[in-house]
């Protein structure tokens, strides 16, 4: 089962977050073996960010989505991890070349080194005049190196939008999608914790500085094979054995990720209704029936010629068979 651990360190303005994804990431790629899958660096990028997007929003009081997204200028053009408040979670990439099975991040998303980072907080009602916040960081470093890995350019992305020290560790295979988050937290101010610091004095910004860099320090030695393999406490307690974890408890039922996603054949009828008569029409002449694929969750929607008529007559004109589309 998947699992999302919380925790705060004790005496240090240093939050953690960590989160196991298992059954219901191997649900998601199931899910696309319909539509061809993907091959195994993919599989990789996808998991990753989606245990990423998953850490990052359970950092933040936001009643939306974030949606963590890649821009490539190689063979994978776009990737996207969405997760929703409730930690639903699902994902997809557009693969337009050949990507080795030995390919390098950089390689997939970042051949000429001009691909961005993107996350995006759409808010699930959204006032009049709000439009979702969004931030973009270029996939180099401050010398215009690319940067190797998702880690390294989320933490860039954070301490370049956020002011946000942050250290990533992200594993993924097709069994397991894993990640650590540690994070410096301000000492002063809106939610600071000097309450826990005050019981070691470590009340000032130097002090500060110097618990995370120990804490990322200590998140770094975390193995790849450790993060796949290893159950959470196993993983806190080898680490953080000689810190003090003050572990967040979720109020009510508790939050744990799982793959969902929003796509529904009322959704789909309302996207060819946009494409208008003549096109529904051309791909009917063309194949005999409109075939569509969610490109998050490789679940398809047909539409046979009688079904696609339906689609632009007035519900009056519909009669008892338009409940199909619903």
């Amino acid at each position: 089962m998947s699992e999302l651990q919380r925790f705060l360190f004790d005496g240090a303005p240093v939050r953690g977050a960590l989160v196991r994804l298992t059954e219901d990431w191997r649900a998601l790629l199931q899910r696309r073996e319909q539509t061809g899958g993907y091959v195994a660096p993919v599989t990789a990028l996808l998991g990753e960010m989606t245990a990423a997007a998953v850490l990052l929003h359970t950092n933040i009081k936001f009643a939306g989505a974030l949606v963590l997204q890649i821009l490539g200028d190689g063979p994978v053009k776009v990737a996207v991890a969405e997760v929703q408040p409730d930690l639903a979670f699902r994902a997809t990439a557009s693969v337009v070349g050949e990507v080795a099975p030995d390919a390098p991040l950089a390689d997939m998303v970042n051949v000429l080194g001009q691909g961005r980072c993107a996350i995006t907080l759409d808010p699930r009602q959204q006032q009049p005049g709000l439009k979702p916040y969004q931030g973009v960081v270029p996939l180099i470093d401050d010398h215009g190196q690319r940067l190797p890995t998702l880690a390294a350019m989320l933490e860039h992305y954070m301490h370049r939008s956020e002011q946000l020290d942050t250290r990533l560790v992200l594993a993924a295979d097709e069994r397991v999608a894993a990640g650590l988050l540690i994070q410096r937290m301000p000492t002063s101010g809106q939610g600071n914790l000097a309450g826990t610091a005050a019981g070691r004095g470590r009340a000032d910004e130097t002090d500060g500085d110097e618990d995370f860099r120990r804490i990322a320090w200590l998140a770094a030695s975390l193995k790849r094979e450790e993060l796949l393999n290893l159950q959470g406490d196993a993983i806190l307690h080898r680490l953080f054995w000689q810190e003090r974890l003050l572990r967040l408890v979720p109020q009510g039922a508790a939050v744990v990720p799982h793959f969902a996603c929003t796509c529904s054949r009322e959704r789909v009828a309302s996207m060819l209704r946009g494409l208008g008569v003549q096109e529904v029409e051309a791909i009917l002449a063309e194949q005999g029936e409109v075939d569509v694929a969610c490109e998050f969750c490789g679940q398809r929607y047909r539409f046979d010629p009688v079904d696609a008529a339906r689609l632009f007559l007035e519900p009056a004109q519909q009669g008892p068979g338009s409940q199909r589309l619903h």
